[in-house]
């Protein structure tokens, strides 16, 4: 059964299974990523409550996951996905041998529409595969055509929907934040009286990082006003982060590289306030009710920015003009890794951190 029409009929026409046991994910992907399929897993949660949901990721999904209450019951990490590991031909064999012995009756990919995930996914031998197609790749049973420019979180409700899971076209990712998780952030960024914000000048797009000296702008005018400014990001980041924190005036905290995931959402949970040129880590700070500041490049802005209004506030930049050659960069990159959000001013920024911290 296909459904290659729209979007919108493949909603319609998609039935949920019968004697559904055991469900697949596919998701070995980036945390950013995994944020985005929480509404659609709560949906198939919602959808099949008694079945075994196993997700397919990697090592930090399973550290991360273990103990959690989540729509995940257990998490198997694919070879060719463990930190640091060369995988040979012989642990795909092993792998794909134990999952077939599984005998899952759904599996869901939730990563990409590429020919090596499509093939990745049937050889799991589930009974119904469902997710995006490849043009030259295998089909699978249930199948939308992958098409960009759309906002992930809908992107795979879509494809949650083709097995008949109902979703909301405003669902707002959420995450439980465990003691262990607070207790890891206090360790590294202890408490005190001072309101928190956390600046993440972090992307892995470089095209999509604002200025250094905005953000530094920002954290010294937020500072002189009592608020105490931590600075996120990862150990390749930390360089960044050292960067803004001596072009500041006022003191800040330089936290990257030294918080796991889970101390990540410990902190932000803590925090009044997220500003951050990353759409993964504005949606996983407002899953744990930190309010939030995204700076966006458009096509960032599209695919992965606030669904609401209410406690968070996004900055676009419409450029589309590498500005080093000229190239439009919409559809082909050029090769340039300049930035294209630094037309956002830091005034306008700050304007909308105070909005947000006196509401």
């Amino acid at each position: 059964m296909k459904y290659h029409d729209t979007p919108h009929q493949a909603i319609k026409v998609a039935g949920k299974l019968t004697r559904v046991k055991k469900i697949a994910i596919l998701q070995a992907g980036a945390p950013g990523d995994f944020i985005f399929t929480l509404p659609a897993l709560e949906a198939l949660r919602h959808t099949y409550p008694r079945a075994e949901i196993v997700l397919l990721g990697q090592n930090w999904h399973a550290a991360f996951l273990r103990g959690r209450p989540s729509p995940i019951d257990r998490v198997v990490v694919v070879p060719a996905c463990q930190d640091a590991h060369a995988t040979d031909h012989r642990d795909l064999e092993w792998f794909f041998a134990h999952m077939q012995a599984e005998h899952f009756d759904l599996a869901l990919q939730m990563q990409d529409g590429s020919r090596g995930i499509s093939a990745f996914l049937l050889r799991l031998q589930a009974r119904v595969t469902a997710g995006y197609d490849a043009p030259d790749g295998p089909q699978l049973d249930r199948s939308l055509p992958y098409t960009p420019f759309q906002h992930e979180i809908l992107r795979w409700q879509e494809i949650a929907a083709l097995v008949g899971a109902a979703t909301e076209t405003n669902s707002q990712p959420e995450l439980i934040v465990m003691a262990k998780d607070l207790e890891e952030s206090l360790r590294v960024v202890a408490a005190d009286s001072c309101p928190l914000v956390v600046l993440h000048p972090g992307s892995d797009d470089p095209r999509g990082r604002w200025p250094g000296q905005h953000f530094a702008a920002v954290g010294d005018a937020l500072a002189r006003e009592g608020m105490r400014i931590v600075i996120t990001g990862s150990e390749q980041e930390s360089d960044l982060a050292t960067q803004i924190t001596r072009q500041m005036r006022a003191s800040a905290q330089n936290v990257a590289g030294k918080l796991s995931y889970a101390g990540l959402c410990g902190l932000l949970s803590r925090c009044r306030l997220t500003i951050a040129n990353d759409a993964a880590i504005q949606q996983l700070a407002s899953c744990v009710g930190s309010a939030t500041i995204g700076l966006y490049w458009c096509v960032n802005m599209l695919s992965g920015g606030p669904l609401n209004r209410l406690r968070h506030r996004p900055f676009i930049s419409w450029q589309l003009d590498c500005p080093i050659c000229g190239h439009n960069q919409l559809y082909e990159r050029c090769g340039h890794l300049a930035s294209l959000i630094t037309d956002i001013s830091s005034d306008e920024v700050i304007n909308g951190a105070w909005e947000l911290l006196r509401a």
